[in-house]
Formats: structure tokens, sequence, C-alpha cells
């Protein structure tokens, strides 16, 4: 009862006749969808293959726990900046809109601005689960108290280290618990092996978010304005940069952990450590199979007085444009694919990311099945450590400022290149940034 679509690429139609409609806010809501089997047809974008496979596998768990409510869900997966063009350009018109849509966490923001965000407020259907989800990454997905969106997984920053590599180098990776013994390890390191730590990313706007909210800081004022040069965030880059001045951390190809450089890259051996969302374990085991059973999975480093032990990294928020005829069945669908314990499961075996239902986490059948392939790879518990943060998991709140997607493409195409690449003192670096985000914001 499910079909998936694969649009390799699709050339956006921003015509004059596009732009017209999308200023006069014509059309208006699909026909209803209900079949002649009584099942109804939601269509859905997505711009990974990967979720795809997923909520097509949640739609047939749907199906058999509900025979009277059945669902035909058709998924087209797009490339990803086409898709989230395509939706702007959709609710700007009102036409052609899905029922349901993956929106990834840096663009969100774009897609609730102003008082009325054209998604439906998902809050109500939440609710049977809110008690055990995460609340941190509901929030992400929220605005004004009202939910928006749904999240994948929590996405906590947790430390991947290659033990094998720290052992030759007689570092012990269970006494890193602060930023300072992470630098001293990676100086340790370093000097006994001429190779690379940690990493400092040029082309992801991660670590430095995850500092930041340590240290209590955000990107932008309590009024919206941008501030990326704030104490804060200068102390979290210069961190990094003294960092990699003193050997403990390297630039990466790629630009970040993240990418098919780098991924062999790590697989040979040339990086140690990798401090990123815990949704990483996937890459491991999909793209680095010579480290399985030599990596080990720790909290975060954080200092002592961290105002929060640790962030979700990254994500994608599910939404239901209003302009959907199926909106009650697609929330109710949506919440259970989503939220529910049995998609939480799935999320977990099926793509290896950390679960947003924390009742999954107490399922140690589910938790520490041996024949996991992810617990087979790794040589901890991604749950025992998950475990050891759950109660220091926080939001950065500027993850969900309209102004984020701003402030992340500044930071990833010039920002991080100056001060890592570069050798431009953090403090100028930033206060580069904040002009040219004041003049482009109109701040």
């Amino acid at each position: 009862m499910s079909k998936i679509r694969a649009i390799i690429s699709t050339v956006v139609a921003a015509t004059a006749a596009t732009a017209l409609a999308a200023c006069t806010g014509g059309g208006g809501a699909a026909e209803p969808t209900t079949n002649a089997d009584g099942s109804t047809t939601l269509n859905m974008w997505t711009f990974a293959d990967v979720h795809a496979a997923y909520y097509e596998s949640m739609a047939e768990q749907w199906n058999e726990a509900n025979p009277d409510k059945e669902i035909q869900l058709e998924v087209t997966v797009y490339p990803y900046d086409d898709m989230h063009n395509k939706l702007q350009l959709a609710l700007n018109s009102g036409e052609g809109l899905p029922d349901v849509v993956d929106i990834e966490v840096n663009k969100f923001a774009d897609f609730v601005q102003g008082s009325t965000p054209p998604l439906v407020d998902l809050t109500e259907a939440a609710a049977p689960y809110k008690d055990d989800v995460v609340q941190a990454r509901l929030d992400l997905y929220s605005k004004d108290g009202r939910v928006y969106g749904f999240p994948t997984h929590v996405g906590a920053f947790v430390a991947f280290y290659n033990t094998e590599l720290l052992e030759g180098a007689g570092i012990d990776y269970t006494t890193i618990k602060t930023w300072d013994d992470f630098r001293e390890a990676g100086v340790k390191y370093h000097e006994a092996t001429d190779k690379a730590f940690g990493v400092a990313s040029t082309s992801v706007n991660f670590t430095e978010p995850l500092i930041t909210a340590q240290l209590g800081g955000q990107f932008f004022d309590g009024e919206g304005n941008v501030q990326v040069n704030s104490p804060e965030v200068v102390e979290a880059v210069s961190m990094i940069q003294e960092m990699k001045d003193a050997g403990a951390v390297s630039t990466i190809p790629g630009g970040s952990p993240d990418s098919e450089e780098a991924y062999g890259a790590i697989n040979k051996g040339d990086y140690a450590a990798i401090v990123y969302p815990a949704w990483y374990t996937s890459r491991y085991v999909d793209y680095m199979p010579d480290l399985a059973g030599k990596v080990a999975i720790a909290p975060a480093p954080a200092q002592d007085d961290a105002v929060v032990q640790t962030i979700g990294g990254g994500g994608t928020g599910t939404s239901i444009p209003v302009a959907s005829p199926n909106q009650d069945l697609a929330a109710e669908w949506l919440a259970f694919a989503k939220l529910s314990p049995e998609a939480n499961v799935a999320v977990w075996e099926e793509l290896g990311f950390d679960p947003v239902n924390m009742s999954v986490w107490e399922d140690e059948e589910v938790t520490k099945n041996p024949e996991n392939k992810f617990n087979k790879y790794f040589q901890t518990n991604l749950f025992d450590v998950l475990g050891e943060v759950k109660d220091g998991i926080g939001h950065l709140e500027s993850f969900s400022d309209p102004s984020w997607p701003s402030v992340d493409s500044a930071f990833t195409t010039v920002t991080l290149n100056d001060v890592y690449e570069n050798g431009m003192p953090a403090q100028e670096a930033l206060d580069k940034t904040q002009a040219t985000l004041q003049n482009e914001l109109g701040q």
C-alpha cells in the first residue's frame, strides 16, 4: 500500500507565472484522496532515500494495526535543494503540495515565519507521546509553544574514539571528560603519531554550537538580533582554533566527517576522535567497515560547569502543510511514524539513529540486542552513553530562529574557513561575519 518515487533531478519552475501565483496566493487544498477500497492516499516528499524506505515500513505497520484507517503512502524523493525550493514555491502558491513533508533542520525556520505558519499545528497529535519524547527535540520544530514538525532522532553529540589508535599512543579515552582533557589527549596523540586526533570542520557548523550551548550562549539575542561575535561564540571558536594550532584537531577532506572523502580518511586511521551527533553511528557501519570493533562511543567533552552536557545536532522535522485535505489522518499517522515506541525501535534498528522516545532507551531487548549491527560494530553501547547524559540534553534556541539558515550558511562558506584554514583570529572573523549578517538581515 505504499510507493516510492525517486526524482534524480528536477528543475523548479520559478517562472513569472509561478511568481505571480506566489504574490496573489492563488490555489487551494486538493480534493480528498479517499480510494475505492476505503484507504486514503497520502503524498509525501523527502530528500533522503533511507527516510523513504523507513516511512514505507511505518505505513505498513500502521495499516496492520489500523485496518479501518489504511493509508496508501506515495513517497517522492527529491534532491535536497530541489525539494526545499519546490516546497517553498508550493507553499507560496498554495498548489501542488504534499500531505506530509520532511524539512531539514537548517531549513525549518524558513517555513515557520510569520504569525501563522503554513504548517499544521501538531501539538495535539504529539500529546499521547509527549512524556516520553526528548522535549528539546520537539522544541526544535516548535514556535510560540506549538509543535509544527516531528523529529527523526535526538542527534545528541557524543564522541567516537578509535581505541586501537589511542592505545597505541598510550591514551585512555575514558579519562577524556572535558575539552581540556580532549585537547591534552589530542596534543599527546599528534606528537606521538604525527597524525590528526580530532576534527575542525569547515563545511558544517556543529561543534561550535555545541560548545556555545555548553557555555550558556546563543547566536541571537533575546530580541532575535544576530550576535555571532558574542563572548560565548568567540570563546567556542577560539577554543577549537587553539586546539588546531596546538595539533589536537585538524581540518578534514570534504570539510566535515560526514563526507565521502572523510569516510575514507577516517577508515584508514587518519583521525582518531570524532565528536558528532549520535546518528553518525550509521556512517561508521555503512562506510567504515575496517573500523568494526575498534571504535568506542563516549559522552562528548564538556567543562565541569557546562550549562548543558550536550545538544542535538542535525535532524529532520516532518510536517503537514495546512493545504492538505487529509490533515487529521496524516497527523495521526505521522505521530505514530515518528514518536511511538514502535517507530523509535525501527529508528534504531533500521537507521542507527538515537530515538527521541526515551522509553526505548530502557528496553534492553532492543538496546542490548547482540545481533544488532550497531551493537556488533561498536565497543560500547550507545544507550549506555545516552543514559549518562540523559538529564543534560539541551536545546540551542538559535537553531529555531528564522535567521539561523543565514548564520549557518555564513559559517560554513566563509567564517570557519577564515579561522581554521586561513588562520584569521576568531574575534576578527566573527566580527566580520557579524557585520555581514547584520547587513544581510537588515539589523
